[in-house]
């Protein structure tokens, strides 16, 4: 596929670029803060970076009839409006992380929350120091999934890429279930495994990363 990525010089950006390459794909598209360059028409777009570049991933996928991948966290009503107006032309895949695990992760959480309905549960998720917002979007994920107000904890220390941890308490016992991304490759396979997805679909839409890797359900 021919491909372009939103933050091509960010950590997510060249793991994007890196990943995509071993597997034969052209990248004809790089965006940034500072540059721009072009050298093809991309089929796809890849979008890992900030909430602020979303105007601007959204026009050049109108420009290129490209589809999108966006994995951005922290965005806004205002944001994520854009990206379900651009579903209407292209197709669009947008979730706060593309780690099956995580995916899975967010499944038993569900499950044991309907369950356990009556003991405590919190969250606590970290990340690398220089992550912006919080709590991280897969804590916001997986939040959701158990569908009550709970406390959501942050830590960003040194260089972890993610650590996700729920967990489920009565007074005589504790449950816990945690996920960890040992490197940023993980999420530049779902990406790729989602770009694939939105060229053989095709048609104009939001499709869900869940849906892709389980089958839906």
């Amino acid at each position: 596929m021919k491909y372009g990525v939103v933050g091509f010089s960010g950590r997510m950006g060249k793991e994007i670029i890196e990943t995509f390459k071993e597997k034969g794909h052209e990248l004809v598209y790089m965006l940034d803060i500072e540059n721009e360059l072009v050298d093809g028409e991309p089929q796809v777009i890849l979008d890992f970076s900030r909430p602020e570049a979303v105007k601007k991933t959204v026009e050049v996928c109108k420009k290129y009839k490209a589809a999108l991948v966006i994995g951005t966290t922290g965005l806004g009503e205002q944001e994520l409006e854009m990206i379900r107006e651009l579903s209407r032309e292209v197709p669009v895949i947008q979730s706060y992380n593309f780690s099956v695990g995580v995916h899975a992760m967010r499944k038993i959480v569900k499950l044991l929350s309907g369950i356990l309905k009556d003991w405590d549960v919190e969250i606590v998720e970290t990340h690398h120091r220089f992550k912006k917002d919080a709590p991280s979007g897969t804590a916001i994920l997986l939040k959701e999934a158990i569908d009550r107000e709970i406390p959501v904890h942050s830590l960003r220390v040194g260089g972890i890429p993610g650590d996700h941890l729920v967990i489920f308490g009565d007074v005589g016992e504790v449950l816990e279930i945690k996920h960890r991304a040992l490197s940023r490759r993980t999420f530049a396979l779902g990406a790729l495994k989602a770009a694939e997805f939105l060229l053989n679909v095709g048609k104009p839409g939001m499709y869900d990363f869940e849906e892709i890797i389980f089958g839906g359900g």
